[in-house]
């Protein structure tokens, strides 16, 4: 009983001052930005969003390019087949058939690549901004002596007293007067692996 008594009282003297320490911690000042705004009203974004909507407005001229001609095809083959009624198509028409498989798949391997490609345009995009974004969050927090810096979609309210969405995009358009719209070119990966 003596040993239980003397252990209780030894962790209550080691767990005593924990209150004071957590007590002493500075109460949060928090800040808040709207990222969408930023994202969508910053000078490069606006130029860069034009750019990947006229690549994605392209990607789809092409896709008709594409598939215009190769529907024409393929009905026309589908007609050529069908007045055969049944019989096995002759040396032409099976190379005809064949030609067209072989558009359809370069057409949708290009189309592939091409809409690869935009995605790739996108991502290197945002993290262009993302990349400006942290020195920039940094900066304004210390300016305006936050400690915690909220995006305003994650909170329930707030007062415009703590938001600096101004702040963060003044910087990010000082910090990011263009934003390249094409990525680098990927490694290729070598064959057979």
């Amino acid at each position: 009983m003596k040993i239980l008594l003397t252990t209780a009282a030894f962790a209550a003297t080691v767990l005593a001052p924990l209150p004071a320490i957590a007590q002493a911690l500075p109460g949060a000042v928090v800040a808040v930005v709207d990222l969408d705004r930023v994202t969508s009203e910053c000078n490069a974004c606006k130029t860069a969003s034009a750019a990947l909507r006229s690549q994605v407005t392209a990607l789809q001229t092409r896709q008709s390019a594409i598939a215009t001609p190769l529907e024409a095809e393929q009905k026309s083959i589908q007609a050529a087949v069908d007045a055969l009624k049944g019989n096995d198509p002759d040396a032409a028409l099976q190379a005809r058939i064949k030609a067209f498989q072989t558009k359809q798949q370069q057409g949708a391997q290009e189309l592939t690549n091409q809409q690869d490609q935009v995605k790739r345009n996108q991502q290197y995009i945002q993290k262009q901004i993302a990349d400006k974004l942290s020195p920039i969050y940094q900066s304004v927090m210390q300016k305006h002596s936050a400690n915690v810096l909220i995006e305003v979609g994650s909170t329930l309210a707030t007062t415009t007293s703590i938001d600096v969405t101004n702040d963060v995009l003044a910087g990010l358009n000082a910090a990011l007067p263009t934003i390249q719209t094409t990525a680098p070119a990927q490694a290729q990966q070598p064959q057979g692996r």
